[in-house]
């Protein structure tokens, strides 16, 4: 069973030097999914629910873009979903404190502290991630109109043209390598952010370098985590988002177990 020190108070200030940042080995990442998914069996309705709410709204964002005749922005749009998903999951955090610290639970718990910690900086980390998946999306607009030109296509002409001609698979490579770029940056400053800034009274700056400092330190291990988020999304893609359902709690609690084993106490704290 994953080893968890117990949750630092809130009120509890980082000192300016920053957190310990702690060793993550390959073997840390079995073991945080391990405890996502005993979280989520532990308090499934929170997981399902907010899962299900952030499917739903998936489906209704890519039924805007076919209504609007953009269907070249769905694709992008779902695969920048991974983009804002630590915010979502927020208050799955929330739950996996609570069991960590043999707390009950309830809504107005999990909600309350989800609203203490958007009083802080969390919020604005919030805003960082956002920008990010509009800068994404502008991005692969650009992209597209650049290969393709600004003719309007349908959904299946859209594919039949990115996969059967060479400009349609170059936009398809280039396009693909840039998210994966950008992807990876947003994923850095913040896969431990989010985590620490629900969880500590820290400005978000200080979260977003103490997270890329977790990356830097630990590349081997945040690489094969980076890859298992996005494998599990992908798939969750292929399901028409379905499965995110699953998917997105159990990450989101892992989340929070890779963010407890990633970074020292505060100072205080036990």
């Amino acid at each position: 069973m994953i080893k968890t020190a117990r949750a630092d108070p809130a009120s509890t200030r980082t000192p300016a030097n920053g957190p310990t940042v702690r060793p993550v080995a390959t073997g840390d990442i079995l073991e945080v999914l391990a405890a996502g998914l005993r979280d989520f069996r532990a308090a499934p309705l929170y997981g399902l629910l907010i899962g299900g709410v952030y499917t739903v709204g998936g489906w209704v964002l890519i039924l805007l873009l076919l209504h609007f005749d953009l269907p070249f922005l769905v694709y992008p749009l779902a695969a920048g979903f991974a983009f804002v998903a630590p915010f979502v999951v927020t208050a799955l955090y929330a739950v996996s404190r609570s069991l960590e610290r043999d707390e009950p639970l309830s809504w107005g718990k999990i909600l309350g502290s989800v609203r203490v910690a958007a009083g802080r900086d969390l919020g604005w980390m919030a805003l960082v991630t956002g920008f990010s998946l509009f800068i994404w999306m502008d991005i692969a607009a650009l992209l597209f109109f650049g290969f393709l030109g600004l003719k309007s296509l349908s959904a299946p002409e859209l594919l039949r043209e990115i996969f059967t001609t060479p400009m349609g698979l170059m936009f398809l490579v280039i396009g693909n390598g840039v998210g994966a770029v950008l992807a990876l940056a947003v994923f850095s400053f913040s896969v431990i952010s989010f985590p620490m800034l629900f969880d500590r009274d820290v400005d978000f700056v200080t979260a977003m370098i103490t997270s890329v400092k977790v990356v830097l330190s630990n590349p081997t291990a945040m690489i094969v985590w980076c890859a298992t988020i996005a494998g599990l999304i992908g798939l969750s893609l292929l399901s028409g988002l379905v499965g995110l359902l699953i998917v997105l709690p159990i990450l989101g609690h892992a989340s929070w177990h890779l963010y407890r084993r990633a970074i020292g106490p505060a100072p205080g704290g036990a």
